[in-house]
């Protein structure tokens, strides 16, 4: 039997990832997705574990031929995207996919698998939130702060595409719900 699919995204800094790995940690059935790339691997990075490392080239061929869900070229010949076939042998194996996507590629992905995916956008409580989030990581530039804050404007207006919205308030009571989300979407 295939696996379903449960599709996550939000602004950056709305605690997405945290509730993801929360969810992995709760031994749901949960199969991370592994994104491709263009760019080179940094570190001990592998292919296969963190990304699919693709040349430019190998990846504008690969959506020359529809092989991705999703992608995005986020700067000049660097690509990011979610290939169908990484998709597909997970689910082939029963397991269940999960994906940790921008808004956009969340509805491409939704748009494509149907009533088989659930999508959840995880929301801030407000944008000034959001912002006290960013500058409490402590990771980023106050201009690349800026920049998130506003594509976080844009990304809202993407909430009501999604099949379930969750408010990450308090970071425990966002996790629960999303376990329970999750869980009932997989025993249906």
């Amino acid at each position: 039997m295939d696996g379903k699919l449960i599709i996550f995204s939000a602004p950056s800094g709305s605690g997405k990832s945290t509730i993801i790995n929360y969810l992995i940690r709760q031994k749901l059935p949960l199969r991370f997705s592994v994104s491709a790339t263009s760019r080179a691997p940094r570190g001990n990075e592998k292919n296969g574990v963190e990304y699919y490392f693709l040349t430019p080239d190998e990846f504008k061929d690969k959506i020359t031929a529809g092989e991705f869900l999703e992608y995005e070229e986020v700067y000049n010949g660097l690509f990011y995207g979610t290939l169908k076939s990484e998709a597909e042998r997970i689910s082939a194996d029963g397991e269940h996919v999960v994906f940790d996507v921008d808004v956009v590629g969340g509805c491409n992905i939704k748009k494509y698998y149907g009533e088989r995916a659930l999508s959840v956008f995880i929301r801030p409580p407000s944008l000034e939130e959001l912002r006290n989030r960013l500058e409490n990581r402590k990771t980023d530039a106050p201009e690349i702060i800026e920049n998130r804050l506003a594509k976080a404007g844009y990304e809202l207006g993407f909430a009501s595409a999604f099949d379930v919205v969750i408010v990450n308030d308090k970071i425990e009571t966002a996790q629960a719900e999303a376990f329970r989300v999750v869980r009932q979407f997989l025993n249906a």
